[in-house]
């Protein structure tokens, strides 16, 4: 038997004592209670957990899209206290990737317009090449020139899910991907987004209420009332 240690990966995301307090008129409102997380490179993680736990939250903050107002978030080598909003921007712009239950796409450009965007925010001279060849990944070169009220649900989202890793992320945060969709669709949205992260190499936290989906990832992470309740740390290797 092989008892030699496994040198672990390097974390894509470590998050130490995390806390988010919001004002309100009653007082302090505790969406994040002290969360401590680690998500190693590579690894698929899905955040489960009833309506109010601070699921979409914790999304943000990794995302950099909101401050946590206590503790500390590290992601990809890089302390978030340590950069301003500028810095944020451009560090999510080239390492994470984001897709939204709601598809967020721009009404007013097509198809290859809006995958392109977040490459030229990078000034990628590219960026049309790349947009095109993501497109193709998720089966819609036909639909480069269509806005987004010409596309069903479905191609909106898989359009949504090319532009969030035509700059090939480091990181993938896929929040309720699939909750605007029918299952069948949503089933083929999500095959393709695992099949994405396995050739991309990229690290995934999924939001969702599916269990079924959230045991295709290699750890579930549930939370309750702000906190985890289980999953906070990866998986020890097998001896």
């Amino acid at each position: 038997m092989d008892h030699t240690l496994k040198t672990p990966k390097p974390e894509a995301i470590r998050l130490e004592g995390v806390e988010v307090t919001l004002p309100s008129r009653a007082g302090p409102v505790a969406i994040l209670r002290g969360i401590d997380l680690e998500v190693e490179t590579g690894d698929a993680i899905a955040v489960v957990g009833p309506s109010g736990s601070g699921k979409s939250t914790l999304l943000m903050v990794t995302a950099g899209l909101e401050r946590a107002t206590g503790g500390r978030v590290t992601v990809v080598g890089t302390d978030y206290a340590a950069l301003d909003e500028d810095g944020l921007a451009r560090l999510r712009a080239a390492n994470i990737g984001i897709v939204f239950q709601s598809f967020h796409l721009v009404p007013t450009m097509t198809a290859i317009e809006n995958v392109a965007l977040p490459l030229e925010f990078l000034g990628d001279a590219r960026a049309f090449a790349k947009a095109r060849a993501a497109l193709a990944e998720v089966g819609l070169s036909h639909r480069e020139t269509h806005f987004p009220g010409q596309l069903s649900g479905g191609e909106q989202q898989r359009v949504a899910i090319a532009r969030a890793l035509s700059p090939r992320p480091k990181l993938i945060l896929a929040d309720e991907p699939t909750g605007n969709l029918d299952l069948t669709t949503g089933a083929q949205v999500m095959d393709l987004l695992f099949a994405l992260k396995e050739r991309t190499e990229a690290t995934l936290v999924l939001i969702t209420h599916d269990r079924s989906l959230a045991k295709r990832c290699d750890r579930i992470v549930s939370l309750a009332d702000g906190r985890i309740v289980s999953g906070a740390k990866h998986k020890v290797a097998a001896s």
